[in-house]
């Protein structure tokens, strides 16, 4: 019998080329998950398969090349991966991007135009296809990854921390959603949405450049995928529609 704790989950990830997207990749794999990772640049998402497989021996890990701004074809997405696995367990969704400017006043309404498409509306698209799935999951997992800007805005990063703050009220209404969806007997949900906050991500690499530094209030990629990975240890009533803070508030 498997030990590993998320044998038999699938879990599907938006935005698996980045950073994060490595590091969730490769802890998934390793718990025994089935991994579907989503990007919109087939050489890159190659990468990133085979590098999890080579971390992972035996890791059950597939791609997709999608393009997360036409709703219709991640709706298909979704559809095809329940019907082909019977359930889709959980969805992360990791796209980010940031712009910004130094001053209020300079800030760019293109700015804005260019983060509504990359983080909010891909975020949209990703919780309007999957919530059924998750719905019908026995352990529906969301989640997205937000930003303190979100919480404490700057003169100059006012396109993302608005970006962030409306990506966040679209995941709590999906959490209300699994409040008043949810299929246990006992009348509690058995879905849950989460928001992970974090300043800002260092990798291994980002350390390995540059060992003098400190990188303050920064989450190590290795623990954003811990805390992902731990979020089927938590019961959905508890977990569902909090923010997890990973780095001080």
């Amino acid at each position: 019998m498997s030990t590993r704790p998320l044998e038999g989950k699938v879990v599907a990830v938006a935005g698996a080329t980045g950073a994060a997207g490595r590091a969730v990749l490769r802890r998934l794999a390793a718990d025994g998950a089935t991994v579907i990772a989503a990007g919109s640049d087939a050489r890159r998402l190659d990468e990133v398969m085979d590098a999890t497989r080579a971390h992972v021996p035996g890791s059950r890990v597939s791609g997709q090349v999608i393009d997360l701004l036409d709703p219709q074809e991640v709706h298909d997405w979704a559809d095809h991966l329940e019907a082909e696995h019977g359930h889709v367990d959980g969805v992360f969704h990791l796209v980010g991007g940031w712009r910004g400017s130094k001053t209020f006043f300079d800030s760019r309404i293109d700015d804005w135009d260019w983060l509504h498409d990359r983080v909010v509306r891909t975020l949209q698209h990703t919780s309007l296809a999957f919530q059924p799935a998750l719905v019908r999951s026995a352990a529906g997992r969301y989640a997205m990854i937000s930003a303190t800007a979100a919480h404490k805005p700057t003169a100059g990063g006012a396109a993302y921390a608005a970006a962030k703050a409306a990506s966040e009220a679209w995941t709590l209404s999906m959490a209300d959603s699994f409040k008043k969806e949810t299929t246990s007997p006992d009348g509690l949900p058995t879905a849950a949405a989460a928001i992970l906050v974090i300043k800002a991500l260092v990798t291994p690499e980002m350390r390995t450049e540059k060992p003098e530094a400190k990188f303050p209030g920064f989450t190590d990629t290795a623990d954003l995928a811990d805390t992902l990975a731990g979020l089927w240890d938590r019961p959905a009533a508890e977990l569902n529609g909090q923010h997890l803070w990973l780095t001080a508030r």
